[in-house]
């Protein structure tokens, strides 16, 4: 694997941060596996989330009416992009796989990385009306989301007050990253670490670690292809009335996103078809471990507080709490 460049783009505040010990425990592993690894700290960094006139050095293609798309598209085919996003563009063509690195803000992204996606992913860049989805300008390299919560697992299933997490991931996986051709791994997933107790965040460490060695042989979460559709703006963007006769037997959806009037496809965001390969078996193993560790340790704490246990009493001061993390 000598060779291959991973990029890590990582936001959060604190070095002392669950966070930080993930991207940590990535940068580690895959540089052991011989993977070169490029991380962009936004926070440290102190990259400029917002999408403005100064991402354009030179005179506007239209300077009455500034349209951010349009000028950087032309920006960037002329080399007229500003420093910083170029310098970030051109870690993403180095990597092979991107791992967004993230605290859940308000159902997605921090603002800063949010910034990076608008500015960084520029029209011409990242994507065209020709090239999108899985005939898109990264369909040859991989992204894929990693990310601490404040809520519970529970509360991201399809009955949990938070509804479910597919649906919630959506937006970022297909229409960012799947967008823009990237063929997109299951995200990971970090349920509550702030309420866990050191051994639970250890396993989940370790299980990120665990991943981290199979991530190659993984495959991609399953997305519609862009030939169930008339891309055309006569046809409307629409699904051909040949597939839709065709998907019309099916118990599920087609997505999470085209589900075509019926009950969402499981798991279409969180885990891909082929549950095989080393990686994955290992992947899943360490999961279950954790799970049970997290079971054990609850039951524990319930019986030696005579039923009075309270979720979060032991949580540690360095864990995120920060900003809506529940969110």
């Amino acid at each position: 694997m000598a060779g291959r460049t991973v990029l890590i783009v990582y936001a959060h505040q604190s070095p002392a941060s669950f966070n930080a010990a993930l991207r940590d425990v990535a940068v580690s592993e895959l540089s052991r596996r011989g993977f070169t690894v490029l991380v962009s700290d936004l926070y440290a960094m102190r990259f400029n989330a917002s999408a403005t006139v100064d991402d354009i050095t030179g005179e506007l293609k239209n300077s009455q009416l500034f349209q951010y798309g349009e000028e950087t598209m032309h920006a960037w085919m002329e080399g007229r992009l500003s420093e910083d996003i170029m310098a970030e563009q051109q870690k993403v063509q180095q990597a092979e796989l991107i791992i967004f690195q993230f605290p859940l803000y308000w159902f997605s992204v921090p603002a800063i990385m949010k910034g990076w996606m608008d500015r960084v992913l520029t029209q011409g860049f990242a994507f065209s009306l020709e090239r999108m989805y899985d005939t898109g300008v990264f369909k040859d390299k991989k992204a894929m989301l990693s990310f601490t919560t404040g809520a519970t697992e529970t509360m991201f299933q399809p009955d949990g007050v938070n509804g479910d997490i597919n649906v919630t991931l959506w937006p970022l996986q297909n229409g960012v990253l799947h967008f823009c051709g990237f063929q997109v791994l299951a995200p990971q997933i970090f349920w509550s670490p702030a309420h866990c107790p050191a051994p639970v965040r250890a396993a989940m460490l370790e299980g990120w670690r665990a991943r981290l060695g199979g991530l190659p042989a993984e495959e991609p979460l399953s997305f519609a292809p862009c030939r169930l559709f008339d891309l055309s703006f006569r046809g409307g963007f629409l699904l051909r009335p040949e597939a839709r006769e065709a998907l019309g037997g099916r118990r599920w959806g087609l997505t999470t996103g085209h589900h075509l009037g019926k009950p969402l496809p499981p798991h279409n965001q969180t885990r891909s078809r082929v549950q095989e390969g080393a990686g994955v078996r290992e992947q899943t193993s360490v999961r279950e471990q954790t799970k049970v560790r997290e079971q054990t340790w609850v039951q524990e704490e319930t019986q030696a507080a005579g039923q009075h246990h309270q979720e979060g009493s032991r949580t540690p001061p360095d864990q995120d709490a920060g900003p809506p993390a529940d969110e």
